[in-house]
């Protein structure tokens, strides 16, 4: 299934929990997921409009003061289908990194090249780092609900990923430095 159809059921998890307008998914997407998904607003809306012709989430008009505001609320069909989803076993997990893909290519620029890739990906890291270990700070209080024990396990996975990556980060400066001396 492509990626674009997963945004089906991004949306669809996002409505589960609440009804929210496509800003606030927008929003959701750019905070709490973005460490392991993503999406833009072309392809939230289109999306959502599809949802609605399937039946899977209705729209209600809540605008106030002059500001148009249209808010979705997923249904039981939707319900349905994002459990029927969750159910099934992922089709692909992936690593995309451009930095990586830059190193791979690395002879053309050296390891002054690669050093710089590194540095910069490090430090993202430990930016990304900071940002997980205060969501896991923060979802420690409320794990007596169900909901963000499974939002704590991905923020764990995260805190780890950036560990290990940070861990790499400092091999591969050792990794270069012995090489540049030989």
């Amino acid at each position: 299934m492509a990626n674009a159809k997963k945004m089906d059921y991004v949306l669809l998890g996002l409505l589960s929990h609440e009804p929210m307008t496509g800003y606030e998914m927008k929003k959701r997407l750019d905070t709490s997921l973005r460490f392991f998904w993503g999406g833009s607003y072309g392809s939230i809306y289109p999306t959502l409009n599809q949802l609605e012709k399937e039946g899977k989430v209705t729209k209600e008009d809540t605008s106030s003061n002059g500001r148009e505001k249209i808010s979705y609320s997923i249904t039981d069909t939707g319900k349905e289908a994002l459990k029927e989803w969750l159910r099934k076993p992922a089709e692909k997990d992936e690593l995309r990194y451009e930095t990586l893909l830059k190193l791979f290519f690395g002879n053309e620029t050296g390891f002054d090249g690669a050093k710089e890739h590194i540095e910069r990906f490090e430090e993202k890291c430990k930016g990304e780092l900071q940002i997980l270990n205060m969501f896991a700070e923060n979802l420690s209080h409320y794990l007596e609900e169900d909901t963000h024990k499974y939002y704590y396990l991905t923020v764990q996975f995260g805190i780890k990923t950036y560990e290990s990556y940070l861990e790499w980060c400092k091999e591969a400066r050792i990794l270069i430095k012995e090489w540049e001396k030989s």
